[in-house]
């Protein structure tokens, strides 16, 4: 048997072992012409490419939480096999961006960072100590002595500071490390509430991040989790019977947000968000009880009615228009942070719930872009981290991401294409590994298997993706420390330090198709779609 006609008997085998036929191969795929047509359209698009040179009269910075490169790339194909595609050829909204970097993301004492010192560098512009929060290296975690003389201020800050509304939205306790870089400025990233901080924290005149949120920084849009931590211990949660606030002092810290404020709206739960009247709003804060993204996408059958009720909203044009009005009353440019946090899935060893958040995530991209313009909005989509999460194995093209590679391991089991190198996931049955089977793999409390067992799955240490769109986003290019990002925004838009940039605003950007301060709104839209923990079950 000749070689070519060996190579194809085998190829064969393996789509019956796997029980896949050419027809998953587009017809199309195998005729260069394709190819060809497909890389000159790519590069017309190159050589067309024309940076943007304005200043951003807005800004948009969306964070996936340990969304590294290999987490990109499942979530990818993972997109498009939920639409009956191979899913390799798809493409995320964020791989649309026309400019790609890649970030460092080391913290200044450790090779491998967590969330708080990489949201001080890429929300402040500066890299961090490990766990600490708004601060410079020159402080120490859990050493409140060390904050005074260290703060650093955010993007977000700095941006209210020069007169836009800014807003931030999380899957997450809006406590949590990366919203809390915005406006908190702490040398613990787990002081929440009053009841974390340390003997030596009180002494010394150090304030809880709840505090902090509520007195650092004007924001105009709050949404998230950590109800818990705004509450003093005594009031009731009024959602969950049993259960009360965590804030020692006596101060309601949610009722305390809202005093001095004009036209400003507290929401705990879905239904009172629905009935907000643009019209009357300039301040907005709703808060979930929950400390953290425990009702995942996947999960979720509100998130599903959240869906359908956005896109009710979205067809009403009177209604869109309304909040444009409101809006653009309230400030003619925003600042807005939207974090997701993939991260937990990936912590937990359950793969499917990290992609599925990634993708709803990316959604949630989609909708930041429909209510922008490009000519006046700079929009980044970034990570804080990786994980130690790796996709291959011998698969052949659309095979399912949670499925399991044609080849076995020298143990003769079969193992899955998505692996972790440490976590909750680690298997040993009589010395060896158990079987898998794809039906076990695609439940979404599978765990991954893992090489080291640990209780919960660590972060990688790789660089991860910076993808950019609008004015000055040619600025996000090679490899950068995680810090830049912070600097290249605020170049960007004009702000301090860079308040004297002398950019313009792009001619044409009053002729956008939608009023800048609508996008901020919006957001609460894309929040529908993929952050979930700011409403009630």
């Amino acid at each position: 048997m000749t070689a070519w006609r060996c190579t194809l008997a085998v190829r064969l085998l393996l789509c019956v072992a796997v029980g896949q036929s050419w027809s998953a191969f587009p017809a199309e795929e195998q005729d260069p012409t394709f190819w060809n047509l497909k890389g000159k359209k790519a590069l017309r698009q190159a050589l067309d490419l024309q940076p943007n040179v304005h200043q951003a009269k807005n800004l948009l910075l969306f964070l996936g939480d340990g969304m590294g490169i290999s987490t990109v790339t499942a979530a990818r194909i993972l997109k498009g096999q939920m639409a009956g595609k191979t899913g390799e050829e798809t493409s995320l909204i964020m791989d649309t961006f026309p400019y790609v970097a890649f970030s460092k993301t080391y913290s200044v004492d450790q090779q491998m960072p967590d969330s708080a010192a990489t949201a001080t560098a890429y929300l402040c512009g500066v890299k961090a100590i490990y766990g600490t929060l708004g601060l410079s290296a020159a402080a120490r975690r859990n050493q409140c002595n060390t904050t005074f003389g260290n703060e650093v201020q955010s993007v977000l800050h700095r941006a209210r500071a020069a007169g836009k509304s800014v807003g931030i939205v999380t899957t997450a306790q809006v406590q949590h490390a990366s919203p809390a870089a915005s406006y908190s400025r702490t040398a613990n990233r787990d002081w929440y509430s009053d009841v974390d901080l340390t003997p030596e924290a009180k002494q010394h005149g150090c304030r809880d991040i709840a505090y902090q949120l509520v007195h650092n920084t004007d924001i105009n849009v709050i949404l998230g989790g950590g109800r818990y931590y705004m509450l003093p211990v005594e009031t009731p949660d009024p959602e969950y019977n049993g259960y009360t606030g965590a804030w020692l002092d006596k101060t309601n810290l949610i009722e305390k947000w809202l005093q001095g404020k004009k036209n400003a709206r507290y929401v705990w739960n879905r239904r009172d968000l629905e009935l907000v009247d643009e019209d009357d709003v300039e301040y907005l804060m709703g808060k979930d009880r929950r400390t953290c993204a425990t009702s995942w996408t996947v999960t979720r059958p509100l998130t599903r009615r959240c869906q359908r009720w956005w896109r009710k909203q979205s067809r009403s044009s009177a209604r869109t228009q309304r909040a444009s009005t409101s809006l653009w009353k309230m400030s003619t440019s925003f600042y807005c942070t939207l974090c997701c946090e993939i991260d937990h899935g990936h912590h937990d060893g359950k793969v499917k719930l990290a992609l599925t958040e990634t993708v709803q995530f990316d959604l949630a991209v989609e909708k930041g872009l429909e209510m922008t313009s490009a000519l006046d909005t700079l929009t980044v989509v970034t990570a804080d981290h990786s994980h130690v999460f790796t996709f291959g194995g011998y698969s052949p093209r659309g095979n399912p991401v949670l499925g399991l590679s044609d080849k076995l391991g020298l143990d003769q089991k079969p193992f899955t294409t998505v692996l972790y190198g440490n976590g909750p996931g680690f298997q040993v049955e009589n010395g060896t590994r158990p079987v898998v089977n794809s039906v076990m793999t695609n439940d979404k409390n599978y765990k991954q298997q893992a090489a080291v067992p640990l209780g919960s799955e660590t972060h990688g240490s790789e660089d991860v993706a910076i993808f950019a769109r609008g004015p000055m986003a040619h600025l996000f290019h090679g490899v950068q420390e995680q810090s830049y990002v912070a600097h290249a925004m605020a170049f960007a838009a004009c702000i301090e330090p860079y308040d004297n940039c002398l950019l313009e605003v792009h001619p044409d950007a009053n002729r956008a198709p939608s009023a800048p301060g609508s996008a901020l709104l919006a957001l609460m839209g894309a929040l529908l779609l993929s952050l979930h923990a700011v409403l009630a079950a």
